[in-house]
Formats: structure tokens, C-alpha cells, sequence
């Protein structure tokens, strides 16, 4: 069996119990697809799922190899798989991403771009489609005003730019140091979360998409009217609490197919209509160091490793 090499960790921890070491080379099962990853985003979910806060709903098999979001070029395709053959650039959701190589059903995968670099499109992977979902999820009309919690970070970034492909009017909070900049992704109006709290500045909103949770979860139910929607993409929605505000709460769910999504996200930012915000990038073996630096909260998009053997 081929070895190839892969962070993976032994046990729920801080940064440092990521171990960058030799592990077997998956092989794709019928469907699936087995990718040299070139690119792979951090997401929260990643350090969420590492330090064990979602270990008693969401447990994983130890020792686990992070990552979901990707792209790279096809290595080898599974039984039953058509589209895509060896050499093919990629981009989409996997599992094990924090690897050198790492398989992904084909139905989560699309082509990737010419016009955009590995690190551009390894984060419409997972992080792009959950923007879009949002979006959907939310109905947007032209001219409705939708408030787009966390505007600056990787989903909301995105969130930003795509209800503005709906011609929706779009509010945005984020922190006073981002305020130019998620003007400059789009939003019609942004609210420095520092200046004033955001639902003494707006209410009678058609909807909000939350990238957040906690506490802004909580105080977002008051600015919307009566029938407008809450999508959560950082908390569990609670139907209870929605209607007692007279308004709707959706989730997302994660989806078997992403294909004709990823396909018309990678169309937009190969075409300019969207940027894809890289806060940073990393070599796989500073991996530790990425995961910090998310855990911040703050910061520009998302943050990427870039796996160079």
C-alpha cells in the first residue's frame, strides 16, 4: 500500500496535537474520486471539530484527518464515476482534506477554472456552497433588505456578494477595522458592531443570515418583521422562538449533490461577478499556526493550507 502524507490527530486538543505524518493513500470507492489536493481551506468546523466542542453530537473516528473544502488535479476515479478522468483540476467538498491526497464522491466535485488558482477555488468547496444555500434558503427579491451577520468572514463574505446578485439591498455588520472593505464586497449599508448595537440601527428586515451565533443569534429575532426568515448556519433553529416572533427560521442541510452549485460559483468568480476572500495562507506543516489564527474570529474570507510536496 502507498503511503502519502496527512495531518491527523490522535486526540480532541489545542492546535498542537495536530501531527503532520505518513498515513496510507486512500483509494475511492464506486463514485468516488480520489484528488492530489493542492489547496484546502480552514474551516471553523475544522478547529470546532479538533478542540472536541461538537464531539457529542458530531463525534469522530480518532485519529482523524481534518479538512472537508478543496481543490487539486484527479488522481484516480472509482467504479462508476463519469466526468471527470486523471488530470482533471477539481474543486468541492471531501473528507481527510489536511492530506497530500484525499477522496470525494463525484457528486461534490466540479471542474475547476482556468481562471481560478487552487487557493481561490478551495473554499467555494464547502464555504461557497453554504453562502449559496444561504442565500436560496432566504428568497431574496430585488430590493428586499436582507442583515448579513459576520459580513467579513468567509461564509459571509460570500453571503454579501451573492444577495447582491439578487439585487437584494444588503446590510452588514462587522468590525470597525472591515468596514471599507465589506462596503467594497457590496453591502448597501455596514454596521460597525462596535459603534452601536445592530437592532438600535435597523429593524423590519425581510430577512437575516447568521454566520455568528450566540448572543447575535439572539438579538437578530427583533429586526425582522412579521413573516420575514432567519437563516442560521452557526446554531440549531428553533421553530419555538421563531414563532413567537412571528417570523421563520431555516437551517441548512448538507447536500448529496453540489455539482451544479459549485459549477455556477465557479463560473462568477472566474468571471469577476464575485471575489473569493483569502484571509491568509499557510504551508501544511504551519498548519497549527492556521488553526490559530482562525480561532481568532477575525479576519478577511478564509484561511487556506497550501500542500506543496
Amino acid at each position: 500500500m502507498q503511503n502519502t502524507k496527512a495531518v491527523r490527530y490522535y486526540e480532541y486538543g489545542d492546535p498542537s496535537v495536530m501531527k503532520l505524518e505518513e498515513v496510507p493513500r486512500p483509494r475511492p470507492k464506486p463514485g468516488e474520486v480520489l484528488v492530489r489536493v493542492r489547496a484546502t481551506g480552514v474551516h471553523p468546523m475544522d478547529w470546532k471539530t479538533r478542540a472536541g466542542y461538537l464531539k457529542d453530537f458530531m463525534p469522530v473516528e480518532l485519529p482523524h484527518v481534518p479538512g472537508w473544502e478543496f481543490a487539486g488535479s484527479v488522481e484516480e476515479v472509482g467504479e462508476a464515476v463519469s466526468g471527470f478522468k486523471p488530470g482533471d483540476t477539481v474543486f468541492g467538498r471531501g473528507s481527510g482534506t489536511y492530506a497530500e491526497y484525499a477522496v470525494a464522491p463525484a457528486a461534490t466535485l466540479a471542474h475547476k477554472p482556468d481562471a481560478l488558482s487552487f487557493e481561490q477555488a478551495a473554499p467555494l468547496g464547502l464555504t461557497g456552497v453554504t453562502a449559496w444555500q444561504a442565500v436560496e434558503a432566504a428568497e431574496l427579491q430585488p430590493g428586499q433588505r436582507v442583515l448579513v451577520q459576520g459580513g467579513a468572514g468567509g461564509v459571509g463574505s460570500l453571503v454579501v456578494q451573492l444577495a447582491r446578485q439578487r439585487h437584494a439591498h444588503v446590510i452588514a455588520t462587522t468590525s470597525p477595522e472591515n468596514v471599507d472593505y465589506v462596503r467594497a464586497l457590496g453591502a448597501d449599508e455596514v454596521l460597525d458592531y462596535i459603534a452601536a448595537p445592530f437592532e438600535k440601527r435597523v429593524a423590519g428586515l425581510d430577512a437575516v443570515i447568521d454566520t455568528v451565533g450566540g448572543d447575535v443569534l439572539e438579538r437578530s429575532w427583533g429586526v425582522l418583521k412579521t413573516g420575514g426568515v432567519l437563516i442560521t448556519i452557526a446554531a440549531m433553529p428553533d421553530q419555538a422562538i421563531a414563532e413567537a416572533h412571528g417570523v421563520r427560521v431555516r437551517g441548512l442541510a448538507q447536500l448529496e449533490s453540489t455539482t451544479r452549485i459549485l459549477e455556477q460559483l465557479g463560473d462568477l468568480a472566474a468571471s469577476g461577478a464575485i471575489n473569493v476572500p483569502v484571509a491568509a495562507t499557510f504551508p501544511l506543516h504551519k498548519v497549527a499556526e492556521a488553526h490559530a489564527a482562525s480561532q481568532t474570529g477575525h479576519g478577511r474570507g478564509r484561511r487556506v493550507l497550501i500542500i506543496e510536496f
